[in-house]
């Protein structure tokens, strides 16, 4: 009977899986039937059915989670390092501009010059500068002797300016001589003695006459030919170089308005009468003497 008793009291014993175990089983399938997705592991078709409920729902869950990210990340502010935001081009003469080489450079000019024509004033030397001005014609300005981008560092008030290069002599031109001033150029009138003459419109003709009266000693000129202005002949180029060149553009320019004149090339530059509060201005290089008017002065009437 007491070894029956002990075989009927094994018998109710009841067996228990650990639950840790069980739990760590659980959540193992559960990963499982996530990952593997419908039909892999279950073959009843209740069950397929529940594992695609499943599936969707941890598939739209995680949608909406990555929406969500996204949402979130858009609504937070944008963090833009400097260095990616824009790229700044230097120009070469951008360590003129430090305060202190300003500062320097206005306290130590002690050379004064004379404008030999209306001179627009500029902050920097750059293209897009912002104009602060007109300088007048014969006009004693202070100047620092720098230069750069073909305008030089001239003071103004105490303040540092920038005009146009080639406007500026060491003599009054209202004093007589110098080859920059309307004042100290040749005066209209006579007639040419050399012999020369030109084709072309009415203000050609004149430009032709005043500088053959006023510079006897060129001879040569061109008017007429197969491409832009001088096909309308409406140009003139005037065959001479050097300082002489320069004198003669000076000229013209003196009197541009009693000669029709639109604009003058002369030595890679040009004066404009749109533009003339600017000066000489640079222009860009044509690749030969010839092309950058360094043997003749062009002239444009209208």
């Amino acid at each position: 009977m007491a070894h029956s008793h002990k075989r009927d009291t094994d018998a109710r014993r009841t067996f228990r899986m650990p639950r840790a175990p069980y739990l760590a089983g659980g959540l193992a399938v559960a990963a499982t039937l996530s990952t593997v997705g419908l039909g892999v592991v279950a073959a009843d078709p209740g069950t397929r059915d529940l594992l695609v409920a499943s599936s969707s729902t941890s598939l739209s869950s995680a949608t909406q989670d990555a929406a969500d990210t996204t949402s979130e990340a858009l609504e937070r502010p944008q963090i833009v390092s400097r260095s990616q935001s824009r790229i700044v081009r230097e120009e070469p003469w951008e360590d003129l501009l430090e305060k202190k080489a300003v500062t320097q450079a206005v306290r130590n000019a002690d050379t004064k010059l004379w404008t030999t024509a209306p001179l627009n004033l500029w902050a920097t030397p750059g293209q897009d500068a912002g104009k602060q001005g007109v300088l007048d014609e014969s006009k004693k300005v202070l100047v620092t002797g720098r230069e750069a981008a073909g305008r030089v560092e001239v003071v103004v008030d105490g303040t540092a300016r920038w005009v146009t290069s080639g406007y500026l002599t060491d003599e009054n031109p209202d004093a007589g001589s110098g080859s920059g001033s309307g004042s100290g150029a040749p005066s209209l009138g006579g007639s040419c003695t050399n012999g020369t003459s030109v084709d072309g419109q009415p203000n050609i003709i004149a430009v032709h006459e005043a500088v053959c009266a006023a510079f006897p000693e060129i001879t040569t000129y061109g008017t007429y030919r197969s491409d832009g202005e001088h096909a309308q002949g409406l140009a003139i180029d005037i065959m001479v170089s050097g300082d002489a060149g320069w004198e003669v553009a000076e000229f013209v320019r003196a009197h541009y308005q009693e000669l029709g004149v639109n604009y003058i090339m002369y030595s890679q530059r040009i004066w404009s009468v749109d533009r003339s509060g600017e000066g000489w201005r640079y222009v860009e290089d044509r690749g030969s003497a010839t092309a950058n008017h360094y043997d003749h002065v062009h002239v444009t009437t209208y």
